[in-house]
């Protein structure tokens, strides 16, 4: 077919086209609706579906990691009740508010066993309050050896409960040591005073978002 014979083609008579022009409009007009067809709704659609398998991704990985905590929930649950179990074992080396007393005077004796002098020995007039414990510091200044200092920190350090010693200053006079420090003991709440803990923790952070 020629391209004369092309340019007499009538549009009014498409139907007695010859195939080879009948084959050439009709690709023309399938390929004009599907861009059209791209161009006005498959699009949307695409975008959705890569929306989807992306979403598909998120919520395999998920899936992965739920199956695995739910693979290791029995090893989760042991772990927790030996966290429990030193946490108790913990707790139990902090007096309760009516011990404190015999504490104080525990570490007192253990100056005065090991032949130290106080010079100083001030607990605290307010305790600094935390979630479960409360912690008393004490303002120590004892004098004496240096063994004797030695042996009276190892037997502060060895009292059934948590006494520490901190910001430590020694001086040393002629062979007599004298040693300022901060001794610090703690003791658990009881029910009232984590209940009361927990109020004041709520209203600071009600206030904080206002």
């Amino acid at each position: 077919m020629t391209l004369d014979d092309l340019r007499r083609l009538n549009l009014r008579e498409a139907g007695n086209w010859p195939l080879l022009p009948k084959a050439a409009i009709l690709s023309v007009i399938f390929i004009a609706i599907i861009a059209l067809g791209g161009l006005l709704d498959w699009r949307d659609q695409l975008e959705t579906l890569d929306r989807a398998q992306s979403n598909e991704d998120k919520l395999k990985e998920e899936y992965a990691s739920k199956k695995a905590r739910a693979v290791n929930l029995e090893l989760y649950v042991q772990q927790l009740k030996e966290i429990e179990q030193s946490f108790g074992a913990l707790l139990k080396q902090l007096p309760n508010k009516s011990e404190m007393d015999a504490l104080l005077t525990d570490i007192n004796q253990a100056g005065l066993g090991r032949g130290l002098q106080f010079e100083l020995f001030k607990p605290a007039s307010q305790e600094r309050m935390a979630d479960f414990y409360a912690e008393l510091p004490i303002n120590l200044k004892v004098t004496g050896s240096y063994h004797d200092m030695g042996a009276f920190a190892s037997d502060v350090a060895q009292l059934p409960r948590i006494v520490t010693l901190n910001d430590l200053s020694i001086v040393n006079d002629k062979g007599t040591l004298t040693m300022d420090a901060v001794a610090k003991t703690f003791r658990y709440l009881d029910e009232e005073e984590v209940a009361k803990q927990k109020r004041q923790a709520k209203d600071v952070k009600g206030k904080g978002k206002k």
